[in-house]
């Protein structure tokens, strides 16, 4: 069984050295472990570092594109080198080394496809108080959208099964935590948290300018990948909200018309027909897109089916070499 840890680097040369010499190189379950650090068009001497640390694959991005982008290249290369367990972690030295074997464990052991290391969000010795609570409150959401309990949706250090690697699709440009989850969830892949420690932080984060931004682009990505997956969900509470606005409105102007004072509410009849008919036409557009998701889905299972074949292709190239 081979296994690849992929490291995500922009910039990195003051915290790499410190991250890959934490990395084990020997695993329980486990035949081969190799590194690999995805260069997200660094300015600095990352690629150099990484290299004479001696890690065994540098994947280079043409320009900065994002942690989003990055992580997916470094999935897709990491399929193509023959791994059958993709670790990710950060290149800042975030999380504890030590931890990658427990994070494997379920996979090794057949348990799950997709392992996800719990900072306990709740009670962070490195996070603000306010942080802790967004932590908490976008967990939650990420659990109510995915179907499935998520206790730190927001984390990076996580650990793929190769058949949930070929299904893992990222199509977000900033972040692929929180969508990669919801996508799981739909999928029905067996998923386990296990609790981790964490360094203390190197650095602020890079991937956010700072709150307001973090809360936008989350709730972006959430909405987004939340309505890609659950399309008629989403568009029958819209139409129903708009449809019952308007029937509350159709009712009020029944009762002041019973009562001889309709003449003067005819404006309430007028929306409450506006809001049905927008009602009703969401309702439409919430069927429309459910069976747009049908294919999607067929789509995506060929894709799938594509990609394991390409890339097992690719890998037993890559063995025999």
């Amino acid at each position: 069984m081979k296994l690849i840890i992929q490291i995500p680097a922009y910039n990195e040369e003051a915290t790499l050295t410190e991250t890959l010499a934490a990395l084990p190189r020997e695993l329980d379950g486990v035949d081969q472990v190799e590194f690999l650090v995805i260069d997200d068009g660094s300015r600095d001497n990352t690629v150099a570092l990484a290299r004479s640390l001696g890690v065994d694959h540098v994947l280079c991005m043409k320009r900065n594109v994002g942690l989003a982008r990055a992580f997916a290249a470094g999935l897709e290369e990491s399929l193509r080198l023959g791994a059958d367990i993709v670790v990710n972690t950060d290149a800042d030295n975030q999380y504890v080394g030590d931890e990658i074997e427990r994070l494997i464990e379920p996979i090794v052991a057949g348990r799950a496809e997709l392992v996800v290391g719990d900072r306990g969000v709740g009670d962070h010795p490195f996070f603000s108080p306010i942080k802790r609570k967004l932590q908490q409150l976008g967990s939650w959401v990420i659990s109510r959208a995915a179907g499935i309990p998520v206790p730190d949706a927001t984390s990076g250090f996580r650990a793929y099964s190769r058949r949930a690697a070929l299904q893992t699709l990222v199509l977000s440009r900033y972040s692929y935590t929180l969508e990669t989850l919801i996508q799981a969830g739909a999928r029905s892949v067996p998923i386990e948290h296990i609790r981790i420690r964490t360094n203390a932080p190197t650095r602020p984060s890079r991937l956010f300018k700072g709150m307001r931004h973090f809360i936008m682009q989350q709730g972006v990505t959430i909405v987004r990948a939340y309505t890609m997956y659950q399309p008629l969900r989403v568009f029958l509470a819209l139409g129903g909200l708009s449809a019952t606005g308007g029937l509350a409105l159709g009712l009020r102007f029944l009762y002041f018309y019973l009562m001889d004072q309709g003449g003067g509410h005819i404006q309430s009849l007028i929306l409450a027909a506006i809001l049905l008919i927008v009602g009703f036409q969401i309702m439409l557009i919430g069927l429309l897109a459910d069976l747009v998701g049908f294919n999607r889905k067929i789509m995506e299972e060929v894709l799938f089916r594509l990609r394991k074949l390409e890339l097992d292709g690719s890998a037993s190239r890559e063995r025999e070499l």
